[in-house]
């Protein structure tokens, strides 16, 4: 059976398609622990996805553990739970400088040391940070594989789908096992922040009834198709 390696941060898009390529793949959940603030609680809603899931294809989560206080500062909002992105800021507010290099590149190096040839994202439509373009997966997977004298293709298969349309999808799965916030409360959303918004707007949109646990119900922004 083919094997790949997903990206997997506990959140909504990345769940799904940890559910979505074991249908057909042997899938190992990566986790990157890079220090943001909300990690711990992210972490843990992933592996109460996967044991939900229960799936012979998903083998367990394997935690990476990296550290970008030291290349963002420490006073960046997403090491430092203050300032934290809320709904109709920016998209350049949420920008973590980076993320997906670091991501990709820490899961490369244990894809060429454990005989993978496939790391998956879940980047979705609409994402319009540098680091998540086909472009760029298309260009630093050929330099990671050169750079590792080990093939490892770079894949982005919700690139281009929404948020809403996924979950209309995959309604079936325990979606609300998954973690999308930026400020969790013991595992509960704030429901403040931009990540919240975004969830809860895109379950609107897709006509499923959101079951996550909010600490307040966000404000619905301009539904995702």
């Amino acid at each position: 059976m083919d094997r790949v390696a997903v990206l997997a941060s506990g959140g909504l898009d990345s769940a799904i398609l940890v559910a979505e390529l074991a249908r057909s793949a042997l899938v190992h959940p990566l986790y990157v622990n890079a220090g943001l603030v909300w990690e711990r609680e992210e972490h843990e809603a992933l592996n109460r996805f996967v044991r939900a899931l229960s799936s012979p294809n998903v083998q367990p989560v394997v935690e990476l553990t990296a550290q970008v206080e030291p290349l963002i500062g420490a006073s960046h909002w997403s090491v430092a739970g203050r300032g934290i992105p809320g709904a109709g800021e920016p998209d350049e507010a949420s920008f973590i400088p980076g993320r997906n290099i670091l991501l990709l590149s820490y899961a490369a190096i244990w894809c060429s040391t454990h005989g993978v040839q496939r790391i998956a994202i879940g980047s979705l439509a609409g994402n319009p940070f540098p680091d998540a373009t086909p472009e760029f997966f298309d260009a630093f997977g050929r330099s990671l594989s050169l750079g590792l004298g080990h093939r490892v293709g770079i894949e982005a298969p919700f690139r281009h789908r929404a948020k809403s349309a996924l979950i209309r999808e995959h309604g079936h799965l325990p979606l609300e096992l998954t973690l999308t916030c930026a400020d969790p409360r013991d595992g509960v959303h704030c429901g403040a922040c931009s990540k919240c918004v975004e969830r809860h707007s895109a379950f609107l949109a897709a006509g499923v009834p959101d079951r996550t646990r909010y600490v307040v119900t966000p404000a619905a922004s301009a539904p995702s198709h």
